[in-house]
């Protein structure tokens, strides 16, 4: 067996690492659902449904979701590291250094060898030089010390006291103002007290470096939602087009932009459409040439049987010969359809009423109608007349009392329901009367005059508008038709 060889270029080799990639993860998915116990199994496909519910449905919520996760991931990384890393050491080399500057003074005060006056003097003076305020108290003073306590400039000033000078007590505590902070600690001459402001232990503007990070991560993300709001905006193009397209309604103003693959992929609906446009028209001409060149024979058939004496035998061909008229016309007309017809803006209550009206039944069959909603939508007026005659027709022609017919739009859906109380369709034939010329022998009476092409007709204008036909049994006893078109 011959292996698959390596793709040469970059963009093969991407592909190819992403693929090896998903079988990977889909290989682990498959072995924890093989090997993890039924109750495991059931929390992870519930977490899973979970963030599947949460996530953003939108190609721009998660194009947003693949740039914003990462940053924030980046965010907390780099704020650990600061905090744990950089703001600690910082905070701590401070606090090592005013250590180090209060056991000096702590020194001069210890020295012995000079005088208490000059000692004293010199101990302040050192203190202002090192931007300290100290002075050296009676030895009653040292009652009035404290124990740390658990504030972090305290903690890591008692550690570095407590390296260079464990026989002496000392205490430290903020004074009230909240900015400054004292230390006391016992020398030879009584207690030494130092204040000096908190800024100098303390790495006070951290703040800014955070404040500057979410700043400049807030202006990546912007940035970002612009261009990729860019990006989307040709996706979103493409998707009205082919639905304008696909509900028959015409795609003006449409042009290929964006990435390289959006650029293909309209061009590629772009050659779809005119493929099927092309093809339409094609057939439609080859249509209106058969039909005409039929009804030129049928003429000439009709021409001939009327010079022909009356009788029985003339009177079943011409009763064939309409027969056949109306065959081949209803064919060109679902063979054409109504494609070529623009869409328009169209009352589709007032349509029903009207086309309820033009259809009174000589039978006396009663024809019940209403209408809920907004009933202005864009449709080709032609087409939707068809389609509510076809399925109002047959309602007619195999109800018994009465027709039902009830229109309703909410909730962005066109929905028309006709039923009948006649002798409805088998479950199982449901689908199969929309083939065309296909007709029900034993549900509906041979007598009846049809092709057999109404439903599939219906259909494919309940489709070339978006929406679709079902078929089901009706609470009157018959056959309930419902028509879901979108508004």
């Amino acid at each position: 067996m011959s292996e698959t060889p390596e793709p040469t270029t970059p963009r093969g080799r991407v592909a190819a690492g992403l693929d090896r990639l998903d079988d990977g993860i889909r290989h682990v998915r498959n072995f924890i659902a093989r090997n993890s116990p039924s109750t495991v199994r059931r929390v992870w496909i519930g977490v899973g449904h979970a963030i599947n519910r949460a996530l953003p449905k939108g190609l721009l919520g998660r194009s947003l979701l693949i740039v914003v996760v990462p940053m924030l991931i980046l965010l907390a990384v780099l704020t650990g590291v600061f905090m744990d890393r950089h703001w600690m050491l910082v905070t701590q080399r401070l606090s090592d250094a005013v250590a180090a500057s209060i056991l000096g003074l702590a020194n001069i005060a210890d020295n012995t060898a000079i005088p208490d006056e000059v000692r004293i003097d010199a101990v302040a003076s050192a203190a202002r030089a090192m931007g300290l305020n100290a002075e050296v108290l009676p030895p009653s003073e040292i009652g009035r010390t404290r124990r740390a306590s658990a504030d972090i400039v305290h903690s890591m000033l008692a550690g570095a006291l407590q390296k260079r000078r464990l026989s002496m007590p000392f205490s430290i505590r903020d004074l009230p103002d909240g900015n400054r902070i004292e230390v006391r600690m016992v020398v030879h001459a009584g207690v030494l007290k130092v204040e000096f402001p908190r800024s100098l232990a303390y790495a006070a503007n951290w703040h800014f470096f955070l404040v500057w990070m979410v700043s400049t991560a807030l202006f990546l993300v912007l940035v970002s939602l612009i261009f990729l709001r860019n990006q989307i905006k040709p996706i979103e193009r493409l998707a009205a087009a082919a639905e304008a397209f696909g509900r028959g309604r015409p795609v003006e103003g449409f042009a290929p932009t964006g990435a390289r693959e959006v650029r293909q992929a309209a061009h590629a609906f772009i050659g779809m459409r005119r493929r099927l446009e092309r093809q339409i028209e094609q057939r439609t001409t080859m249509l209106a040439g058969v039909g005409h060149d039929l009804k030129t024979i049928l003429t000439r058939f009709r021409l001939g049987l009327a010079l022909l004496p009356e009788g029985e035998e003339t009177a079943d061909l011409s009763a064939d010969v309409a027969e056949m008229e109306a065959m081949l016309e209803a064919y060109v007309d679902f063979a054409k359809g109504d494609a070529d017809e623009a869409p328009q803006p169209l009352d589709v209550e007032a349509t029903i009423s009207d086309c309820l009206r033009q259809m009174a039944d000589p039978a006396g069959r009663q024809i019940h109608f209403a209408f809920s909603g907004d009933g202005l939508l864009t449709l080709r007026p032609t087409a939707f007349r068809r389609l509510i005659a076809n399925l109002v027709g047959n309602a007619v022609r195999y109800g018994r009392t009465a027709v039902w017919v009830t229109g309703e739009r909410r909730e962005g859906w066109l929905s028309v329901i006709v039923e009948d109380d006649g002798p409805g369709i088998p479950e199982d034939e449901l689908e199969a009367v929309f083939r065309p010329f296909y007709r029900l022998d034993a549900a509906r009476n041979q007598d009846v005059p049809g092709t057999g092409l109404g439903l599939a007709i219906a259909r494919d204008v309940a489709r070339s508008h978006g929406g679709d036909i079902e078929l089901g049994p009706s609470p009157h006893g018959g056959l309930r038709a419902t028509i879901r078109l979108p508004a």
